[in-house]
């Protein structure tokens, strides 16, 4: 978690020394690209931190849609029109074995009683208890 994620549930003010001015891009397709110049606290342009450029698009689940955002590691908005696809595919993919990692973990959780099957012959016995994973 980098610092300002750290720091976000606890204090909510922001820090001047790490603004950016944010524009979005898009082809109205696919998805946007995020441009994120940093700025003084002046609004002037620091040129001592690098432009970051961020990719998002969505993919339709079965709980409905699920925002995908991913950096971008190119220095020109046309170089980040270009790896966009490439670098969007490799984030659904590992979202998708991440979400497929999550079911396989909650299906692996199955709540099994104390005490084993009751008597052969009816009865309740066994008397357990259910456990909770």
């Amino acid at each position: 978690m980098a610092q300002g994620d750290e720091r976000r549930g606890t204090d909510p003010s922001m820090d001047p020394a790490t603004l950016y001015q944010e524009e979005v891009f898009t082809d109205r397709r696919v998805g946007t690209i995020r441009r994120l110049t940093p700025v003084k606290p002046d609004a002037a342009m620091d040129v001592a931190r690098p432009v970051i450029y961020v990719g998002e698009t969505q993919v339709m689940t079965q709980m409905g849609t699920l925002p995908i955002a991913f950096e971008i590691p190119v220095a020109t908005l046309d170089e980040a029109a270009k790896q966009f696809g490439p670098l969007a595919k490799e984030a659904i993919d590992r979202t998708m074995r991440e979400l497929q990692d999550l079911r396989r973990q909650a299906a692996s959780s199955i709540v099994v009683p104390q005490g084993g099957l009751p008597p052969i012959g009816g009865g309740m016995g066994g008397g357990g208890k259910i456990q909770l994973p």
